[in-house]
């Protein structure tokens, strides 16, 4: 049998379902194969419904090798303390502005803290924004595909058009093929939402899977403008790119 070469996202925590036997959850979660390491981004705010939903997609905790929380809200880092409970030899990588108590309880498990500040390769082909914004410090994860850069956000607090702006300063010759994750659009109106829109595609965004925070006007409104370039998103919905 031929080796699947595919870089795989699963969906592992989010506020909706992509099929009925998921669990949802307020947050975010996602699992990235197909690279060197295999990746737990966020890890939603449950870790009984992110173990559910493990199971379900047959992953296992043992078989993560580094964990990468965008920010510290509870919706995003609440699951983390179950899988450190089933799988301690792990680096979790966090912005530097996470609190000494977090980083300390970390560190009691036996899982190993790695601190990001600026535009960080974590490995090959995958790098962290480093941490943005000037209230609620925040990381995004860019990962490498034979499409173009995917990247993954959490709640994108520092500003989703930021953070892609940002990611093209640092990696000016990469197409961005994807962007998925919370993009923090909840209650704006209509024309900022558009505004939006045209930036991503000002910036070149071929795909787009608006989820969880991004708020259900925004949601619709990125659906109608990429048309079969949306993908809808859910627990349980697997991405993948060749």
């Amino acid at each position: 049998m031929a080796r699947d070469n595919s870089l795989s996202i699963l969906i592992t925590c989010d506020n909706t379902t992509y099929s009925p036997e998921f669990k949802s959850e307020w947050g975010f979660s996602c699992v990235i194969k197909g690279i060197e390491k295999t990746i737990l981004f966020d890890t939603g705010a449950d870790s009984s419904i992110l173990l559910y939903n493990f199971k379900k997609l047959s992953l296992n905790p043992k078989d993560i090798d580094v964990i990468v929380l965008s920010h510290s809200h509870w919706d995003h880092v609440g699951g983390l303390w179950g899988i450190l409970a089933e799988n301690s030899d792990i680096d979790v990588y966090v912005p530097a502005s996470f609190s000494g108590g977090f980083k300390a309880k970390v560190k009691e498990y036996g899982a190993r803290i790695v601190e990001v500040d600026g535009f960080t390769q974590l490995f090959e082909g995958v790098y962290s924004t480093g941490q943005l914004g000037n209230g609620i410090k925040e990381q995004a994860l860019v990962v490498k595909s034979g499409e173009g850069i995917v990247v993954i956000t959490g709640c994108a607090h520092p500003g989703i058009v930021n953070i892609l702006e940002h990611t093209k300063k640092n990696l000016a010759k990469e197409d961005i093929h994807l962007v998925i994750g919370g993009f923090h659009l909840m209650g704006m109106d209509k024309n900022a939402i558009s505004s939006i829109i045209n930036s991503f595609k000002r910036l070149g965004v071929k795909r787009v899977g608006p989820c969880h925070c991004t708020g259900e006007e925004a949601i619709e409104a990125f659906r109608v403008s990429y048309k079969d370039n949306f993908l809808r998103l859910g627990a349980g919905k697997e991405i993948k790119i060749p």
